[in-house]
């Protein structure tokens, strides 16, 4: 039940700061930071957890104060490039040596066997994939940082006064970073298929 609500909460939330940072809406970034706070909290909430509901208590309560000040919109400049970033170092931490690669640990719990049984050339594979989303990801979360500060009129440059040298409409911003991002995870992840399908 819990993984539903969030598989929802997740749905709802991409549209909402879509159309929060496009309308430059309070209410909808109010909603949208919410829905946020629920996807994190979700299971320690469900569980009854005090220091779970303090801690969604003071975000509802650090979200009606940003509401009130006209600041909702600015977590959700960084909400994309801080995300990517968490994803991307899920990925990256399991390339030191002597840890195992995300995928390649992933491979061999699809196939009920341990890793070492795995070909040279599964391990050679899922290690260079494991790189490549490591590396799609923190490219994301860098192109995400960047529309978010050089955007315009109240882009995080323009919030401190700076005029960036090249600027994008806050329109643009919330479609590349809360829209076409994902769009592009999609498109990797065919190509990757077609890929896997050739070389396996």
């Amino acid at each position: 039940m819990i993984a539903t609500l969030r598989l929802l909460a997740l749905a709802a939330y991409l549209p909402l700061a879509y159309l929060a940072g496009a309308r430059q809406s309070q209410g909808l970034a109010a909603t949208a930071l919410a829905l946020l706070v629920f996807l994190v909290l979700a299971d320690a909430l469900r569980r009854g957890r005090p220091a779970a509901w303090a801690t969604a208590l003071a975000c509802g309560a650090a979200i009606a104060l940003l509401v009130r000040e006209g600041w909702a919109l600015l977590p959700l400049w960084l909400v994309p490039s801080v995300f990517m970033a968490l994803v991307a170092t899920v990925f990256a931490r399991t390339l030191r040596r002597p840890r195992i690669p995300l995928i390649t640990r992933v491979v061999a719990a699809l196939y009920g066997q341990p890793v070492e049984h795995l070909s040279p050339l599964h391990i050679r594979y899922t290690r260079g994939l494991t790189i490549a989303w490591a590396t799609l990801l923190y490219s994301l979360a860098a192109l995400n940082l960047t529309l978010a500060m050089v955007a315009t009129p109240d882009g995080l440059l323009a919030a401190v006064g700076v005029q960036a040298p090249v600027t994008v409409t806050r329109d643009q911003w919330s479609f590349l970073s809360n829209i076409a991002n994902y769009g592009l995870l999609g498109g990797f992840m065919v190509l990757e298929y077609i890929v896997r399908r050739r070389v396996f």
